[in-house]
């Protein structure tokens, strides 16, 4: 009689992306050892992570977290940020909340561009990257890395490389010793990261934590 087979079971998605991305890469599967394991938290709510993202531009996370907490007190009870609420909003109201009268602009074309049914979830998650990205950079104020940002978190989409974040740029140079700068550097970069497809938003998301400087969307 002969012994049954025994068969492991199977990797989830996230350890079988963690798996691939050690394998192809020996200083990222350093970085992922040292770590924490990142799940994926995606939500539906693209207009809400819109938000988030323009308020964390240009700003640590820490500083973001508590400008967000000040702009949740403009909403009571429920502290969401309606469009039409919003929308009605000065700049001067903003400005108590920590929001510059230039963000506080931009904060209110978002609400219009939603307002117009323009943030559609189900539309949006099944656009190609560069059509998302395309929808998005209508809005005044919302660029490339917000874009990518969305499709990293609020939509939790498994390729994305943002090669233009300064925190990823940092990370690189830290631990693969670059030494480019410009779009020397941008080249380089996505030559080490070819080996991460189809998973570069996990890898950058480690990268991120090797720094401990997760984006604010993430929180």
């Amino acid at each position: 009689m002969t012994e049954p087979e025994l068969t492991s079971a199977p990797l989830s998605a996230s350890e079988a992306a963690r798996r691939h991305l050690s394998q192809a890469d020996p200083v990222l599967a350093a970085i992922i050892a040292r770590g924490r394991a990142i799940e994926p938290r995606p939500h539906e709510d693209l207009y809400l992570a819109l938000l988030r993202a323009i308020v964390s531009q240009q700003i640590s996370t820490k500083a973001a977290a508590a400008i967000w907490k000040k702009v949740q007190t403009l909403f009571l009870p429920e502290g969401y940020p309606e469009p039409a609420v919003l929308i009605l909003l000065t700049d001067d109201e903003l400005r108590a909340a920590g929001i510059s009268r230039q963000k506080a602009g931009y904060l209110r074309a978002i609400a219009e561009f939603a307002q117009r049914g323009q943030l559609d979830h189900a539309h949006l998650s099944q656009l190609e990257a560069e059509a998302f990205t395309q929808h998005l950079t209508q809005i005044k104020g919302v660029g490339r890395w917000t874009a990518q940002m969305l499709q990293m978190f609020a939509l939790d989409q498994p390729d994305v490389f943002p090669e233009g974040d300064l925190g990823i740029q940092n990370a690189m140079r830290k631990h693969y010793g670059l030494l480019e700068t410009g779009r020397a550097l941008l080249r380089r970069m996505s030559e080490i990261a070819e080996p991460w497809r189809p998973y570069r938003t996990l890898a950058s998301k480690y990268l991120w934590q090797s720094l401990d400087n997760t984006p604010a969307d993430e929180q």
